[in-house]
């Protein structure tokens, strides 16, 4: 199990040491359709702002990943 775990985390690593702004982008990418959706009123999905906190964190922890590679 850990050497699956390992061997993604490798993998990951080293898609995104060239690819650095991707999460961040799409964090931010998320944020925007978050905010076009308020626009509609989809009940839960709208009132939690879902897609504007996955897209923060998505693009705070894409930022610090791209710090530390």
């Amino acid at each position: 199990m850990f050497l699956k775990l390992n061997h993604l985390l490798d993998v990951l690593s080293n898609y995104f040491a060239h690819r650095k702004g991707l999460l961040p982008m799409i964090g931010i990418g998320l944020v925007i359709i978050n905010f076009l959706i308020q626009f509609f009123p989809l009940g839960w999905f709208t009132e939690s702002n879902l897609l504007l906190h996955l897209g923060v964190v998505l693009a705070l922890f894409g930022f610090i990943l791209a710090w530390a590679l």
